[in-house]
């Protein structure tokens, strides 16, 4: 059922507008903006099971950014990248909501991408049970309290991006960053391409870069408690001042199973910062292929069917269990306790943008493994295929 959806919406992207004739430069109109989005006050990491206390000050801010394409008469859409291990549909579904009643925007040309940072702020909706045990009320607190700074911010950055918006043509390539490796299984399949979309004004100033690489961002474990962006965050930065007056992007692949190496502080973090932007410099030198068809947009929600659920001996006998087995199985037996039925389906939201025949943009949400970014690469054409997961919603692996 995951593939054949999948499978439909990548098909129809790239066939969709095969018959049209590419012309001259097609001249975009084109928005960025940013905003601040660390917390001034310490609060819950995620990503780290181990991480007990909030956070210990802030090595590196963090942001989310936005990138608005298209003039009002075709219906812009707007890409949000966020500094955060993951945001929930909970908050992504709000702020959609609000773009729809405050800039008429489809929610099929919204897309929201987490960094996937293992030092950004628990927000609500992501991974609860991350930490084996409940979060003390106070701490949730504060998680509530910065979910509902960040839903603001992330409507606010997106509706600045679209009153920013000025002509500028747009080009993308792929190159190639070596740091990624299987977390699995060593010397195990990993996606090594760097994607990148620039836009540019009439001068050829690069305004915005837009940079995708299938890689977690743990290069800092989790005995690193303070706030940071890790390599996506160095990556900005180095590009940001490589193009200066551009608003760099970062996305992830189906980088679920791959992790930085090597990792383990914060020099090796900005290490692989700037080996990324250094491929993202080199692009620009004749290396882009310009866009030159608009952009249109689908989305479907489809439910991906469980495996054949536990029974209840078999919760009983997980929960005898340490750490995040055991406590997720503890959760579903006082769910069942409670008489409630637990879900035998997953929620799922895939979206693809596409520029004609030229390029596919397929956002998945959840932590995707390697494995379905090299499929749809075997079975639709790699050279015009952009494959990024933590999208829209973070709701398993």
């Amino acid at each position: 059922m995951f593939i054949r959806s999948l499978g439909f919406i990548c098909f129809s992207a790239l066939i969709f507008h095969c018959c049209v004739v590419a012309g001259e430069d097609v001249i975009f109109r084109v928005g960025v903006a940013r905003i601040d989005i660390t917390p001034d006050y310490p609060i819950r990491l995620t990503g780290y099971a181990v991480r007990k206390t909030e956070s210990e000050g802030v090595e590196q801010r963090l942001w989310a950014k936005a990138l608005a394409i298209g003039g009002d008469e075709d219906r812009p859409a707007i890409l949000v990248t966020v500094d955060n291990c993951g945001v929930s549909a909970l908050i992504i579904d709000e702020v959609a909501a609000r773009l729809k009643t405050k800039a008429g925007l489809p929610r099929e040309r919204l897309a929201v991408c987490s960094s996937h940072t293992h030092c950004g702020p628990c927000a609500v909706g992501f991974a609860p049970n991350i930490f084996a045990m409940p979060i003390p009320a106070d701490q949730q607190a504060t998680i509530e309290r910065y979910s509902k700074e960040l839903t603001d911010k992330l409507e606010q950055v997106a509706l600045t991006a679209l009153a920013d918006r000025k002509p500028a043509r747009l080009a993308w390539n792929e190159g190639k960053v070596s740091f990624a490796r299987n977390r699995r299984t060593a010397g195990g399949p990993a996606d090594q391409v760097l994607s990148v979309l620039c836009a540019s004004d009439a001068g050829g100033n690069v305004r915005a870069v837009v940079a995708n690489y299938a890689c977690h961002c743990t290069t800092l474990g989790g005995d690193f408690n303070r706030i940071c962006g890790d390599w996506a965050g160095f990556a900005q930065e180095a590009i940001q001042r490589d193009f200066p007056g551009a608003i760099a992007l970062i996305t992830i692949g189906c980088g679920a199973d791959a992790n930085p190496f090597p990792r383990g502080s914060l020099d090796l973090a900005r290490q692989h910062g700037e080996e990324l932007a250094a491929e993202v410099k080199r692009m620009p030198d004749g290396h882009l292929v310009p866009l030159r068809h608009k952009l249109s947009c689908r989305a479907k929600r489809f439910e991906v069917p469980f495996e054949k659920p536990p029974t209840r001996e078999q919760w009983e006998e997980r929960a005898k269990q340490d750490g995040i087995v055991g406590y997720h199985a503890k959760r579903n037996l006082a769910r069942l306790d409670r008489g409630e039925t637990l879900p035998a389906t997953l929620p799922y939201f895939a979206q693809v943008w596409n520029f004609g025949d030229q390029l596919a943009m397929v956002f998945l949400a959840g932590e995707v493994v390697v494995d379905y970014s090299l499929r749809m690469k075997r079975e639709f054409d790699p050279d015009r295929l952009w494959v990024t997961a933590y999208a829209n919603d973070v709701p398993c692996y």
